[in-house]
């Protein structure tokens, strides 16, 4: 049996990076109050602001930059691993990459996530501003010796992004994370609960969702186990969300529905 608990911290992060850092800081302390090994935080926590236009490009770093050093100083000093969402400087100069960094307890950086699917749908353009990530990324790392996959967001929408994790050959993923800005909207909150519960659901694996409080996202924060069962959510107040994930829970899911071993289909890039 191998665990790890988790802190995802849901709240609206603002076009500040250095309130957001705080925010962070503080959210690392009290999820290491709870006993937690790794925090998780929104898409887009060191810079937000409603429209995604040159305010975001302005606001982008690169990853050895003051945002993400100060994430690393934070994960050495609690002693917690962190998984965030950031704005990262782009290749050119009116673009950024929607970016996940994952951070280890003694502030080394394990692996960043660049979105694949932006969001070009309901009414929203993330490809005006934002560069898309490489398709055959597979950001899956270890902490205390449990394998978490990153993803982000609208990704969420395409099953096999987290199929590709939670059956990559070379280390499948435990649990998947899904930090978001779920934009509020009709049926948005059932889209959100729906879509996190099936990828649990088809591929056996526990699944976290991190969403940004209102205004503008819906919250929703959830963990749901490789049934599909929530065990730990939150409305859309600010708060902290802390789960446990339990690999013997994972064994004992697939013994009864072995459906990643039973698949008769793979995943094939499209060019």
């Amino acid at each position: 049996m191998t665990t790890l608990t988790i802190a995802a911290a849901q709240f609206a992060p603002v076009d500040d990076p250095a309130t957001n850092l705080e925010t962070v800081r503080a959210a690392a302390a009290d999820a290491v109050a709870c006993g937690a090994r790794l925090l998780v935080t929104p898409e887009y926590t060191s810079f937000f602001t409603p429209d995604i236009d040159d305010r975001f490009v302005a606001a982008a770093q690169p990853l050895d930059g003051p945002f993400v050093t100060g994430l690393r100083r934070i994960a050495r000093s609690t002693g917690i691993a962190l998984v965030v969402g950031v704005a990262e400087a782009g290749e050119t100069p009116e673009r950024f990459r929607n970016t996940l960094v994952a951070i280890d307890a003694s502030g080394a950086v394990l692996t960043s996530y660049r979105k694949v699917h932006l969001y070009d749908a309901f009414g929203s353009r993330e490809s005006d501003r934002i560069e898309a990530g490489d398709p055959d990324q597979l950001p899956v790392v270890v902490v205390d010796g449990v394998r978490v996959g990153l993803e982000t967001c609208y990704d969420l929408r395409f099953p096999e992004v987290t199929r590709r994790l939670a059956a990559a050959e070379d280390g499948a993923a435990d649990v998947v994370l899904v930090p978001a800005e779920w934009v509020r909207g009709p049926g948005k909150e059932h889209h959100w609960r729906t879509l996190l519960t099936a990828r649990a659901i088809e591929n056996t694996v526990w699944v976290l969702g991190v969403g940004q409080a209102p205004p503008i996202g819906i919250g929703g924060s959830v963990a749901l186990d490789p049934s599909g069962t929530a065990v730990a959510a939150l409305g859309a107040d600010p708060g902290l969300l802390v789960t446990t994930v339990d690999t013997t829970t994972t064994d004992r899911v697939r013994s009864v529905n072995p459906s990643l071993a039973l698949r008769r289909y793979g995943i094939t890039r499209r060019a």
